[in-house]
């Protein structure tokens, strides 16, 4: 392949679509290379990072009865973003609450999801979410050094959305040197290279699927959180969803379908869509400092622009891989 032609790979992992998408070469061999190599990682992540496992990594830790485990760098990387989550949103993003998602019904992979109208029409009477009582993720330690994570047995950790953001970031460093990249871990994206270039990111529709806004972005994270894509009837034929409301630890439902976050990073991309949809409509763009879209329930929407930047590689005239358009990337509910 040319040196600006683009590598992509894109699979099924994580329970939906993924892709990378690379441009050059760079530290991790050929953009065909760099691309194939971020695919086995995310294969190799969904199975040590799955909560639907016994045997798998996360899984293992949850079960283990010690305070302190021994832990693997990416998994202690895993409890530090749920601790900056929780920090970031005052306990708003809570990835501990692997019994509650559980006792909702999500407690194994889901099949096809009720449609999103029916599920609004037969919800519950919608209020903005809060931080749990006892935050749970308060009680968690990490020792980088000694390589272990600490928390009261009992205490679990959930990988979810903030796992596939912190995937895109830790990828992002594996393949900086290159021209472009973009990773797009089940709808969570992280774009960046060493030449900036500009992709077209689309925000979809929850109801129909339709493009709602196009975003031109260079360097950052995009994530989506919605109530449409992993849904289901609970046992009382309620509708459920995954997105929890830590002060209740039943499904969330505050009036927004779906936001869409822009951040530096896909972790924080992630930490802010989520906590916008749960915060409600009247506090969910104070969430969006760096852009993104709501949907409400009636399927209305509101865009927030990126606030405007000039870049060092814009006034160098800098420009997509020969002149062309880089790819236009979904950023997908999780």
């Amino acid at each position: 392949m040319s040196a600006h032609e683009e590598a992509i790979e894109s699979f099924e992992c994580f329970g939906s679509r993924c892709a990378a998408l690379v441009t050059g070469d760079g530290p991790t061999g050929s953009a065909r290379e760099a691309a194939r190599r971020a695919r086995a990682l995310m294969l190799e992540w969904h199975g040590r990072f799955s909560r639907f496992s016994a045997t798998s990594e996360l899984s293992r830790l949850n079960a283990d009865p010690r305070e302190t485990v021994p832990a693997s760098a990416l998994m202690i990387r895993l409890a530090q973003a749920i601790l900056a989550a929780g920090r970031a949103s005052g306990g708003l993003v809570d990835s501990t609450l692997v019994r509650e998602i559980s006792a909702a019904g999500y407690s194994s992979d889901l099949g096809e999801p009720l449609a999103l109208r029916d599920a609004l029409a037969r919800a519950p009477h919608r209020r903005a979410a809060a931080p749990a009582a006892q935050q749970r993720w308060r009680a968690i330690a990490v020792d980088p050094t000694a390589g272990t994570i600490t928390r009261p047995p009992g205490v679990m950790l959930d990988s979810g959305g903030i796992a596939k953001g912190l995937f895109g970031d830790v990828l992002a460093e594996l393949l900086a040197g290159h021209a472009s990249f973009a990773l797009d871990c089940a709808g969570d994206l992280r774009l960046g290279g060493s030449q900036h270039a500009s992709r077209a990111v689309r925000v979809q529709s929850p109801f129909d699927q339709s493009i709602l806004h196009t975003f031109e972005l260079r360097e950052a994270g995009v994530a989506t959180s919605g109530i449409g894509r992993r849904s289901w009837a609970g046992a009382d034929g309620r509708p459920a969803h995954h997105l929890l409301d830590p002060s209740t630890g039943a499904p969330a439902f505050t009036g927004i379908a779906q936001a869409t976050a822009i951040a530096p990073t896909a972790s924080l991309a992630e930490v802010r869509a989520k906590a916008a949809l749960l915060s409600g409509p009247r506090q969910a763009p104070s969430w969006l400092p760096d852009g993104g879209v709501i949907v409400l329930d009636d399927g209305s929407h509101h865009v927030f622009a990126p606030p405007a930047r000039v870049a060092l590689a814009a006034l160098a005239g800098l420009r997509s891989p020969a002149g062309r358009d880089s790819g236009l990337l979904d950023s997908a509910a999780a």
